[in-house]
């Protein structure tokens, strides 16, 4: 990757519908040599999949609960038991396996508290821990997509 590349993938992590013309322009290439750049970095995996970014609020998932969980035991049985249970629950986000005080860090998004209850207690029947603690975010300060690229 060039400094052509990560000016083309800076805006598209702005916004991915904006017309190749447009993108061309702002890097000082004709189109056609800038739908190439983009489709190499798509054949590449740079650039993963484009999606519509919803807010949360608008269809009613307005509740985000970071879920801390402490894994009963380590071993590749209890893990592909756990990634099998919670990868599918449509309230799941994100799982980060953490290295630190948590074993595995959820970010969840429901609609309210009644809703997380019953994901929680989902949770709690379908795969042995050791601990889970709940934190709730009263307000999102920052959030992005776009990763710094330079």
């Amino acid at each position: 990757m060039d400094r052509t590349d990560t000016r083309i993938l800076k805006l598209l992590q702005e916004d991915a519908d904006r017309p190749v013309a447009e993108i061309a322009s702002a890097v000082g290439l004709s189109p056609t040599p800038c739908w190439r750049r983009i489709q190499k970095l798509k054949a590449s995996g740079v650039i993963r999949r484009t999606v519509a970014i919803v807010d949360p609020q608008a269809i009613g998932r307005g509740l985000n609960v970071f879920v801390g969980i402490e894994a009963r035991d380590h071993t590749p049985d209890w893990l592909e038991q756990f990634t099998a249970t919670v990868s599918p629950m449509p309230e799941v986000m994100e799982i980060y396996r953490m290295a630190g005080e948590l074993d595995y860090l959820l970010r969840i998004s429901v609609r309210d508290m009644a809703q997380f209850d019953d994901f929680y207690r989902r949770l709690i029947a379908a795969v042995p821990l050791k601990n889970v603690t709940s934190h709730f975010a009263m307000e999102r300060v920052k959030h992005t997509t776009a990763y710094p690229v330079e």
